[in-house]
């Protein structure tokens, strides 16, 4: 087997498992919506049984994944943009801009109830949030407010504010942030015709 092909497989194991325990979800779980049996999931996990296609292909299915991201396979030369998702505190996030510095724009999945209680907090910068489906609550300041899809907000993050899922299914929304107060510049109608 080729060497490079083998030191991705051997990473397999340990991939699977973080992307389950980030699901915060349990092997008996993962066997039903995948079909693969509790001690084989076991030992993919463990690095005692070697990933094959068949096995693959369901798990990146029910992780949400490509085959690619499980293997974690080395570029191609594809000049599409493949930017990996972070997730963490109850969020999906997909970084949709790579460049440093300036607004920085980001695809956000909230699950329902994983945020917990608001718990509002404040740091540098400006933020624009756009709901593409599901409910999101923001909280801000004084504010409770529900967005519903095609809503937007803007507001400078000095001001406490924490957003979730409003309700009992997850929310997808779009997140441009400015980190030293950089704002988004709207224009209603083009220059010139004033």
């Amino acid at each position: 087997m080729d060497e490079e092909l083998g030191r991705a497989l051997e990473g397999v194991g340990g991939r699977l498992r973080a992307l389950r325990q980030r699901r915060r979800s349990t092997l008996a779980e993962l066997s039903r919506a995948t079909g693969i049996s509790v001690s084989t999931l076991s030992r993919l996990e463990s690095g005692a049984r070697r990933p094959t296609l068949e096995l693959l292909l369901p798990l990146a299915r029910a992780h949400g994944v490509t085959l690619d991201a499980l293997v974690d396979a080395p570029p191609t030369g594809d000049p599409r943009v493949h930017l990996r998702p972070v997730a963490g505190h109850g969020m999906t996030m997909l970084p949709l801009t790579r460049r440093p510095g300036g607004i920085q724009a980001y695809k956000l999945v909230l699950e329902s109830g994983a945020r917990g209680e608001p718990d509002p907090q404040t740091h540098e910068g400006y933020e624009w949030l756009y709901v593409l489906s599901g409910r999101l609550r923001l909280v801000l300041g004084e504010h409770d407010l529900v967005l519903v899809p095609g809503e937007a907000a803007e507001f400078d993050t000095r001001v406490p504010h924490w957003f979730g899922a409003a309700g009992a299914e997850s929310v997808e929304i779009l997140s441009l942030f400015g980190r030293q107060g950089e704002r988004a510049h709207l224009r209603a109608r083009p220059r010139g015709r004033e």
